[in-house]
């Protein structure tokens, strides 16, 4: 256990190091003022462990591997055997399937870093570069992104946890001491009820994240009695446990990305020397800049991706038909179809309550700078959901390690 502890701690050191090596020939005033406000490279930077913030040569952090990981699970809906590889081959499917998303990974972190460069050099903050060095650059990128998701994937086997979400973990927790530091310098006596309200909710706000990701609802389920021999085997009866919160942190994800990509492009077209372009993309960016039409479009398409996610994660069809392979049902349904249209309708109700969970927790941010004011510090949905989730499932695997210890 401590050989692990540490394991994880030294990797853990290692990435912060690379996290402030930075690429040459960056302007950080540019950088600085390009960053704040924007939404969609503030999600980039949370993936990227912090790293986006100062250009460093593991700016792309582990968003190509998260990217190609949901690429792939999408891609299950449309192709069968790919679908049979990571939802009925066992563990020699699914270790099939996660070299598949590292292959997949490569690709676009060539694509993402080539993008990257080419945005940064249009806004300024990269000097412009020969065919060389955009080439140098370019590998360095990719390669640390490479690299960062190896030291996860050294984390899950060596260490203890999930790699990738410790180092994303621990990136949103290295901002925390300029977040509070901030805070402290803002501070203002006459708001202190503010600050008190705002520490009171962020409390109940994490209590409600831990109860949510824990939360499931066991359907009970009977293994039916089978004689062979003189000895009679089944009838033990057990649950099938449904999670309210399914789909995780990945719907936050969809849906930032679908809202805010398309404000990216649309900033790019104002420059643009076509005078239609340029109004019909100033009024586009009035529309989305509003900040009751954004936090309204943000629940609507969290809520909406929950369900879309989960529908492509959690089949009901191939749970009822395991169950029927295995002689066991649920009582009072019959075996077959009834079965897979009772857990349908069960998962269908606990998304529902799933759903809402996540698009509240979205737009939080949005709702306590409103009524609080304080912008130094807000409760990022997305940062708070991961840094929960992680530290439970550390827990977790902290308790399994003493257990088999003990045994």
């Amino acid at each position: 256990m401590r050989g692990r502890i540490l394991f994880t701690l030294f990797i853990l050191v290692l990435f912060r190091l690379m996290a402030v090596i930075p690429v040459p020939g960056i302007d950080t005033l540019r950088l600085s003022q390009f960053l704040t406000g924007n939404d969609f490279f503030g999600l980039l930077n949370i993936f990227s462990g912090g790293g986006l913030s100062n250009l460093s040569i593991i700016m792309l952090g582990v968003s190509p591997y998260i990217t190609s990981s949901i690429i792939l699970q999408l891609m299950t809906v449309m192709f069968p055997k790919l679908k049979a590889m990571y939802q009925e081959e066992g563990d020699a499917g699914r270790k099939k399937f996660s070299q598949y998303s590292r292959l997949l990974t490569v690709p676009l972190a060539l694509m993402q870093g080539y993008a990257f460069i080419v945005l940064l050099q249009s806004q300024g903050i990269l000097a412009k570069l020969g065919a060389f060095d955009l080439i140098t650059n370019l590998i360095v990128i990719a390669t640390g992104s490479i690299l960062l998701m190896w030291l996860g994937e050294l984390i899950s086997e060596f260490g203890i946890g999930n790699g990738v979400s410790l180092i994303i973990f621990a990136g949103i927790v290295s901002a925390l001491p300029g977040g509070l530091s901030k805070l402290i310098v803002a501070f203002d006596p006459s708001q202190l009820p503010a600050y008190v309200g705002f520490l009171a909710a962020s409390l109940v706000v994490i209590w409600g994240v831990v109860v949510i990701t824990e939360a499931e609802r066991p359907i009970p389920v009977t293994y039916a009695k089978q004689v062979r021999g003189n000895k009679m085997y089944g009838g033990i009866s057990t649950y099938l446990p449904l999670r309210v919160n399914q789909a995780g942190v990945i719907p936050i994800i969809f849906a930032l990305s679908i809202l805010l990509f398309p404000q990216m492009i649309i900033k790019f077209l104002t420059n643009v020397s076509n005078v239609v372009v340029q109004n019909i993309s100033t009024f586009l960016l009035a529309i989305l800049a509003n900040q009751a039409f954004y936090g309204i479009a943000y629940f609507l398409l969290v809520f909406i991706f929950t369900y879309f996610y989960t529908a492509i994660t959690f089949d009901p069809d191939s749970i009822s038909k395991n169950l029927q392979r295995s002689g066991a049902f649920i009582p009072g349904v019959r075996p077959g179809v009834s079965t897979s249209a009772y857990i349908a309708k069960t998962l269908f109700r606990l998304t529902m309550v799933g759903a809402l969970f996540l698009g509240i927790i979205a737009v939080l941010p949005l709702i306590v700078k409103y009524f609080t004011g304080i912008s130094a510090v807000a409760i990022g949905g997305t940062s708070l959901l991961i840094v929960v989730s992680v530290v439970i499932d550390l827990i977790k695997k902290v308790d399994a390690q003493i257990s088999a210890r003990e045994y």
